[in-house]
């Protein structure tokens, strides 16, 4: 498997599909096999920094004391200080629309317990909970600017319930090359995270948001 795969397979989803009035993503499809996800040892959960962005921007909230508050409020979409947990806490609509606004969450390590009580039942089934394997549990002393602006180039790529992942790894406005990169690090970082690298990888399309699949592998 090579970049090239990639290349001829994003060249025919581009030419087989409709000019649209919206700017489309580009979508990679992976299909895995021979994995019992019953079997935590055999799930598949981790973060990717691309290297090019990922064709759209995300955004990212920080839940915060006031000690991280002022740094939060300028490298962060939006900051919910601690005083303000409970109002989220006691109100299941107002959290939800919070976790469908925002791609990321941060939080200030010494207050996760409050975190985890406020905003656990709607972020953590969504699997938005701040983790720490992305960065997204900081102290005082983490760059915040430097963590967004790496979060801006992030995927969660995950198999915890089924053998189908799906992501976005650009949009159609970006260089082939650019998406293509994206893509074989996404395939070569989940091969080196599945219990038999590659050979638990069954097939892979990409596609744009109103096009059809192509076939990668």
């Amino acid at each position: 498997m090579n970049k090239n795969k990639f290349l001829e397979a994003l060249k025919k989803a581009k030419d087989g599909s409709k000019k649209r009035n919206f700017k489309q993503k580009v979508d990679l499809i992976v299909n895995l096999k021979d994995l019992n996800l019953k079997k935590p040892e055999q799930q598949v959960e981790f973060f990717l920094k691309l290297h090019y962005d990922k064709g759209r921007e995300s955004k990212i909230c920080a839940l915060v004391g006031p000690e991280l508050a002022a740094k939060a409020k300028s490298a962060c979409d939006n900051v919910i200080p601690a005083d303000d947990f409970q109002k989220y806490a006691g109100d299941k609509k107002l959290s939800k629309k919070l976790c469908n606004d925002y791609d990321f969450f941060i939080a200030q390590a010494n207050i996760m317990a409050k975190v985890a009580a406020a905003f656990g039942r709607i972020l953590g089934p969504r699997g938005k909970m701040p983790n720490p394997k992305a960065g997204c549990v900081v102290t005082e002393k983490t760059d915040l600017n430097t963590l967004c602006t790496n979060l801006k180039k992030t995927v969660k790529i995950s198999a915890k319930t089924s053998l189908i992942i799906q992501l976005i790894i650009g949009n159609e406005e970006m260089k082939d090359e650019e998406i293509a990169d994206n893509a074989y690090n996404v395939y070569e970082q989940l091969a080196h995270h599945l219990p038999n690298e590659k050979h638990n990888i069954k097939s892979m399309f990409v596609k744009l948001t109103m096009g059809k699949p192509i076939k990668v592998l």
